[in-house]
């Protein structure tokens, strides 16, 4: 079955207001959901690898401990799976609201961990147990979130509203990049030893906040039409892998040159920059947050420019820029001239990652019906994210350390990466200003 197949109409807001609020409330949901995700990666590059691994090998603690990042996004597709099974036939709204509670949960717990010093090897055990519990959490509720917009805005504006929930991506960044950025300014020792805690135990604040405003949404139009029709799928992942293959692996193979490049340049870059070049952590710190100060404008852009010329050429347009840019990334690093440092990182963010990342949102929905769209879409997201998401820090230190400390295999894997989302895209239907099935 394609999507241009089996239309059925719904009613969406018309009401203008209405639109802002479904619009804003998945925005500042997500926004929660990302920072609590995100300051681990903070978290890994510059903390982890020192307080969680024995002392040693500096090479193979940092290994380690982008292995533990790894985790999470491996945890994320079980969370597509089994809270896009219950967003398909129970419904998008009860699924956000135990996904912030999920996420929050580990989030917070990981600010209490004792240290390897303190407890020795289940110090690292319970960081992976955390992650996992992370992924979960993010990889249940990135779809609802999507879904609550998609299936409730206009045709025409598809692509530029359902890429405003992804701007929760840089506003959580930013809120993980400022709260580390604060507490990095503390002597070292300090630091090390609790400063690098303050921002996972305040989360459960921003939590509360999240939970609230999801409770005060409204279930989509889409949904309650499913549930009207007694539609629901009784197991929708099974029919999604029975009869809708293509779209499925089509969302995965989207999904792979933008995360490998969000991984490379938003967390593999601080630890190379800091451990490799010598850099500061605060210079780095700054290029990751002027390039999601910037994700909060060229997000809805890019999304607006794709309801015009359309997903496909977007995608191309920046699968190109991903191989092009592959081996310049590390070249204008190796400057360690600060401005050049900060604009590679801008450039490789904005146009590596945020192009396909805000257009993706709107596009992995249009891929699946109605009954099937919470797994299909989220599954198909996490899917790509746990192939190359959270295996590209691993791969890229790994690979670093087969080539003695040489780069070139990082940009020929993100090469390969981005002819993956190449072959994909020429796969993938055209969808702007179509209507959904």
């Amino acid at each position: 079955m394609t999507v241009a197949e089996d239309f059925t109409t719904v009613v969406i807001p018309d009401d203008a207001a209405a639109l802002r609020r479904i619009v804003w409330s998945s925005v500042i949901g997500t926004a929660v959901e990302w920072y609590d995700f995100l300051i681990y990666g903070a978290a890994t590059a510059l903390v982890f690898n020192k307080v969680f691994f024995a002392a040693g090998d500096a090479a193979l603690a940092t290994i380690a401990a982008f292995g533990t990042y790894a985790v999470g996004f491996l945890a994320r597709p079980l969370g597509a799976a089994i809270f896009g099974h219950f967003g398909d036939r129970v419904g998008r709204k009860a699924m956000l609201a135990i996904t912030i509670i999920v996420m929050g949960l580990g989030t917070f717990l990981i600010g209490l961990l004792p240290t390897y010093q303190q407890i020795g090897v289940a110090a690292p055990v319970l960081l992976v147990v955390l992650r996992f519990l992370q992924g979960i959490g993010l990889g249940g509720e990135w779809g609802g979130a999507v879904l609550m917009v998609v299936e409730n805005c206009p045709t025409h504006k598809r692509g530029f509203l359902g890429s405003m929930v992804q701007v929760g991506n840089p506003v959580g960044n930013l809120a993980a990049i400022g709260m580390f950025g604060l507490v990095s300014q503390l002597p070292e020792n300090d630091f090390m030893t609790w400063g690098w805690r303050i921002p996972f135990l305040i989360s459960v604040l921003l939590v509360g906040v999240g939970l609230w405003i999801r409770l005060k949404m409204e279930e989509t139009a889409a949904f309650r039409a499913i549930k009207a029709k007694n539609e629901v799928v009784k197991i929708p992942i099974v029919e999604i892998f029975r009869y809708h293959r293509r779209p499925f692996f089509t969302a995965v193979g989207l999904k792979i040159s933008e995360i490998a490049y969000a991984s490379i340049a938003g967390v593999f870059i601080m630890s190379y920059a800091t451990s490799r070049l010598g850099l500061s952590r605060g210079l780095v710190l700054n290029g990751a947050f002027i390039a999601s100060f910037v994700a909060l404008f060229s997000i809805p852009f890019f999304g607006w420019l794709s309801d015009r010329v359309g997903r496909k050429t977007m995608f191309y347009a920046s699968c190109l820029f991903c191989a092009l840019f592959a081996f310049p990334m590390f070249w204008l690093l190796d400057t360690r001239d600060p401005t050049i440092v900060i604009l590679t990182i801008v450039v490789a963010i904005s146009f590596g990652q945020m192009v396909m990342f805000g257009i993706g949102a709107p596009w992995y929905s249009e891929l699946f019906t109605a009954k099937l769209r919470y797994s299909g879409a989220s599954l198909g997201f996490q899917v790509g994210a746990a192939l190359s998401g959270g295996l590209s820090p691993l791969i890229a230190a790994s690979l670093m350390t087969w080539a003695g400390g040489a780069t070139w295999p990082v940009s020929v894997f993100l090469i390969v990466c981005a002819s993956i989302t190449a072959t994909a895209t020429f796969a993938a239907p055209e969808m702007a200003n179509k209507e959904l099935t």
